[in-house]
């Protein structure tokens, strides 16, 4: 019996769980990133003002981070595959839902909470959980920016296959058709259906986990700077397109803009990552925020063209999730990698904190001014802001760890 437990786990090989956890994530993460293109269409078609809409996707944000830790936690105790299958079925019937809408309560319900649920289940940490188990140490940054670099292909290939889906169905047969594109999760799901009470680890429970981490500063400090992450990216994420029409961008600008950031991503995503193997990473994350906020300053403070508008994404782009394998890979290497799910999607859910706050605040700000910029100068200021709470963090693993590590 046991015999034939192994053989079923041989298959499911290091490169087998990366490679399908990766397009799982390019199909789910991808479709995520549409919705910015829908904000015109939507509100135009429903006579909607923009808060409308934004706090619709802001709930999403909310709802993605508040189900991470509990999703994290099923995926540590049943497998990341289950979570994912289940997730990937939530997500198809949200944006059934979602395209058929009429009214803001049945757009909150949709875009909200049924595919924030589904998000949670689909999203980085569980599986990024399932990533950390299967691979060593010294491999697990890189492997987690190869990870992180594919669900920045989504983005790359979603966005210009989700607007040509906009310019010739329409928006809603356009969400009829991503309901389908994310049912490929399921099948891609049975390669990392792995289960993690096989993995060594140490003799701890999910609640004496939870208190460890949050009794812990550093994690507290980590996951601080992880909410300017969420609140930066997704105030552009949404809202950049629209402010490059009010800027007398065309549509098509606004997709080249975010199909920039996600192409230039997948170079950033793998890139840190593969640095995070080599340097220390609060050093590393502490640059990336910094750079973050320079280049929003910089973008702000020069006339608005095509040209820099894709320069301006190029460089965002490379800085986009560059944050998810350092911040996952400190927290891994902290508390070990038994509960890595639920402890991922705990700081994951900070930065989701951020993102409502992101998506929300750009719609409500925009709404009383007429304007974007103090939205920018916010990001800016955030930005230099997290980049300072990153460097006192010390990365090394906590006592009980450590001491599980020498045993």
């Amino acid at each position: 019996m046991e015999e034939t437990s192994q053989r079923h786990r041989a298959w499911r090989t290091p490169t087998l769980v990366l490679v399908c956890g990766g397009i799982a994530l390019t199909l789910a993460l991808g479709t995520r990133h549409n919705f910015g293109l829908y904000l015109q269409p939507v509100t135009l078609a429903l006579d909607w003002d923009r808060q409308t809409f934004a706090f619709a996707i802001a709930v999403q944000n909310l709802i993605y981070g508040v189900a991470q830790p509990f999703t994290g936690m099923i995926a540590d105790k049943f497998g990341a595959g289950r979570v994912l299958a289940a997730g990937a079925l939530i997500y198809a019937a949200g944006l059934v839902l979602m395209a058929h809408s009429t009214t803001g309560a049945e757009f909150l319900l949709s875009a909200g909470l049924i595919i924030g649920i589904a998000l949670g289940c689909t999203g980085f940490s569980v599986v990024f959980g399932a990533i950390a188990r299967a691979y060593p140490p010294e491999k697990r940054s890189a492997a987690m920016g190869i990870a992180g670099a594919a669900g920045s292909f989504g983005q790359f290939l979603m966005l210009p296959f989700g607007q040509t889906l906009i310019n010739n169905l329409g928006w809603q047969q356009a969400l009829m058709v991503l309901a389908v594109v994310v049912l490929l999760v399921i099948p891609l799901s049975v390669a990392i259906a792995e289960s993690p009470t096989q993995h060594a680890g140490p003799r701890q429970s999910i609640p004496e986990a939870l208190r460890e981490a949050l009794g812990h500063k550093d994690f507290r400090l980590l996951t601080t700077a992880y909410c300017v992450c969420g609140f930066q990216l997704m105030f552009i994420s949404v809202h950049f397109p629209a402010y490059l029409l009010d800027n007398h961008m065309s549509a098509n600008t606004g997709m080249i803009a975010l199909a920039l950031i996600g192409l230039f991503n997948i170079f950033g995503s793998y890139t840190w990552g593969m640095l995070g193997g080599r340097y220390t990473k609060k050093y590393l994350l502490a640059l990336l925020y910094f750079i973050r906020a320079m280049a929003i300053a910089v973008f702000v403070l020069l006339p608005i063209s095509p040209a820099t508008v894709y320069v301006f994404s190029a460089i965002i782009g490379f800085l986009w999730l560059g944050t998810v394998p350092l911040t996952n890979s400190i927290i891994a290497g902290m508390f070990g990698v038994r509960y890595m799910a639920t402890l991922g999607g705990l700081a994951f859910f900070s930065h989701q904190v951020g993102s409502f706050f992101g998506v929300f605040a750009g719609a409500w700000l925009f709404d009383r001014t007429g304007s974007y910029e103090l939205m920018w100068w916010l990001t800016v200021a955030m930005g230099v802001a997290s980049a300072l709470l990153n460097l006192p963090i010390d990365e090394r693993p906590v006592r009980r760890q450590a001491a599980v590590a020498a045993a």
